[in-house]
Order: C-alpha cells, then sequence, then structure tokens
C-alpha cells in the first residue's frame, strides 16, 4: 500500500475529470462513491471509520454507478448507451488517477446483487513512476463533439493507427471504413435517422434534453445544435424534430467514418466500448483531429445488425464515428461535482 492515499481534494479532481465525458443527450448518467477501509487504521493513521487524525477522509478507491434517473429509455431501451456513457466516464477517471501519479485498479460489473454498480476503481496499489497518460488528461477539457463540415483532407494513416490502437488497449476494435462501407453506413444511418424524426414519442424525448436558457447543467444547448448536410449525404442528427436550428451547410463528399466494435455484446462489452471512445476522442483531440457521434443506426436493432460488415468476422457494432479535422464544438453544461459525488461508504467495493 501507498503512504499517502487519495484526499477528498484528490477524489474531487478525479469526478470532475469523469463527469466531463460525453453521454447520450448530454444526460451525464453516473455517480460516484468513495471508499474508505473499515478494517482498521490506514496508512496515514486512519481510525477504522476511513478518518485520519486530523478529521480528514482517506480514499481507498471509487464506486462508479449508473444513474438510472437520468436515463433515455425510449432511444436507450437496454441500457447499453447509459453503459458507454458510464464508461466513458470511467476512461476519464482512470486518466485523471494516472495523472495524480496513482495506478488504478478496475473492476468491471463487480456485484451481481447491485446491478448499478457499473465498476471499482482501487487507488491503493503501488505508485505510478511516470504519469501514464499526460496528453490525454490535458485533452478532457477540450473534447467535444464537432457537429460541422469537415475539410476535404483524410486523417493520415499515421493518426488512424494510434487511434485503432487506442481502442484497442480497451479491448475493442476500431474499423476505419472504406467506401462501400462508408456508404453502407451512412444509408442506415439515414435510415434510423429518417424513422426517429416520424416517431412523436422519441422525439419529446429529445426534445426534453434541449437546453434552450442558459445557465444549464446538463442537456444539449441551442450553441451545440450542428447543421444539416446541404446535400443530405452525412445524416447528422436533428435534435428538434423540424427545420434545422441552423441553416444547412455542404458537408464532405466522403466523409472519414470509423465503427467501434466489441466481441459480446453485455454490459461490460458496452462499459469497454465507452472506454474505448473515450480514449479515441481524447487521442483524436490531441492530435487536433474532431469527432461526431453518429448514434442513430445503433438505436434501431434492426439497423444496428446491418452495421456489421461479415468479412470482418463476428462482433457488435457499438458505435459509429465520423472523423476529420474541422472547427472544434462548442462546450456543453456539466452538472457539479456536488450532485455527483455520494458521501463515503465504508469499505464498500472491497
Amino acid at each position: 500500500m501507498i503512504a499517502t492515499l487519495p484526499t477528498l481534494a484528490d477524489l474531487r479532481l478525479l469526478v470532475t475529470a469523469a463527469g466531463a465525458a460525453p453521454s447520450l443527450h448530454n444526460s451525464q448518467p453516473w455517480r460516484f462513491r468513495p471508499t474508505v477501509d473499515p478494517d482498521g487504521a490506514g496508512p496515514n493513521g486512519a481510525e477504522p471509520n476511513g478518518v485520519d487524525p486530523d478529521g480528514v477522509v482517506e480514499v481507498h478507491g471509487v464506486e462508479v454507478y449508473a444513474d438510472r434517473t437520468r436515463a433515455v429509455p425510449l432511444t436507450d431501451p437496454v441500457g447499453r448507451a447509459l453503459h458507454i456513457s458510464v464508461g466513458a466516464a470511467l476512461l476519464n477517471l482512470r486518466v485523471a488517477a494516472a495523472h495524480l501519479g496513482r495506478t488504478p485498479v478496475v473492476r468491471l460489473m463487480p456485484d451481481p446483487a447491485r446491478p448499478d454498480l457499473l465498476a471499482v476503481v482501487s487507488l491503493t496499489g503501488p505508485p505510478a513512476t511516470v504519469y501514464a497518460d499526460p496528453e490525454l488528461y490535458a485533452a478532457i477539457p477540450h473534447r467535444h463533439s464537432a457537429r460541422r463540415p469537415f475539410a476535404g483532407r483524410d486523417v493520415p494513416e499515421s493518426v488512424l493507427g494510434e487511434l485503432i490502437g487506442a481502442a484497442r488497449t480497451e479491448g475493442v476494435h476500431l474499423t476505419p471504413l472504406e467506401e462501400a462501407g462508408v456508404r453502407r453506413v451512412l444509408t442506415l444511418t439515414a435510415e434510423a435517422e429518417a424513422r426517429t424524426e416520424a416517431d412523436v414519442a422519441r422525439q419529446a424525448e429529445t426534445r426534453g434534453w434541449l437546453r434552450p436558457e442558459t445557465p444549464a447543467t446538463d442537456g444539449i444547448p441551442a450553441s451545440a445544435l450542428g447543421p444539416q448536410d446541404h446535400e443530405a449525404r452525412v445524416p447528422m442528427r436533428s435534435f428538434t424534430g423540424g427545420p434545422p436550428a441552423l441553416p444547412t451547410e455542404r458537408f464532405e463528399a466522403l466523409p472519414q467514418v470509423c465503427t467501434l466494435t466489441t466481441h459480446g455484446d453485455g454490459p461490460a462489452d458496452w462499459l469497454r466500448a465507452g472506454q474505448a471512445l473515450e480514449r479515441v476522442w481524447l487521442l483524436a483531440t490531441a492530435r487536433g483531429v474532431r469527432l461526431t457521434v453518429l448514434h442513430q443506426a445503433v438505436e434501431w436493432p434492426d439497423t444496428r445488425a446491418l452495421l456489421r460488415d461479415p468479412e470482418q468476422g463476428p462482433g457488435f457494432v457499438q458505435l459509429v464515428v465520423r472523423i476529420g479535422y474541422g472547427p472544434p464544438g462548442p462546450a456543453t453544461p456539466r452538472r457539479p461535482v456536488a450532485e455527483t459525488l455520494d458521501p463515503p461508504a465504508a469499505g464498500a467495493g472491497r
């Protein structure tokens, strides 16, 4: 065990980083709870309740929970997108722990009796000798969805290779698509978008996450609504379900599109997909590459099934992403730490 455990100030830094992750409709469906040692004094002379002689709580780890009150049930009926969102927050927490010199040890879905406990992160291992991902940590506040047209130049093969490696680190396959695959995926995305626009209940659910006035702590502000493609080649989501919020613009003739695929299709796989998405997105941000999640086709079971290229072998497409060079997207509001951080639970998650 390391000589000094993280403090609550460290914990707030971790939760702030985690809370900057992407989520469906910026719903931010996560909660965090620190754990303390219930069995005896800690390395700073802490009492069994995890409080040191000066009254400072010593953090041994962090429990990461799904917040079902912030689900998007019509668009995400099985909670797949919710788990991906929490997975992205978990990756940010890991990156922030490395920034503090910690070596986070993660257990996914650790307790079948508590299905909303999606992960436990231990922070009591040996300290990291070097910061594991300094550029990823620096990218966290700058990672935003880019919903405007990208430039005509492709992302270089060398950068694509780095992004593929980033996904592989999390056990997920990032596959850049060739022209035929891009056109197939865009057709499926357009079909799904049209179906969603015709679904009154889903449109009402989406509009419920719009935040036309500020300040807000979640949801989608007007500043984050992007234009539609003037040529209707790149099917961007219509958050309003009606006329475009901005004048149409000409998007790329053939965008660069990738899929994120997992071997399985259960909650742990969804969490891995979320971690892979965020690791790829942070690295892309550090390289000046923008990213848009084209989520529509994975929201309908039939279009999602057709996203998989049989030539790529078995697997489940979790996300479709568009990458390229263009203007950075605007920041979206974030919930304060006080809303997402629960009081310490002695011994939980051990």
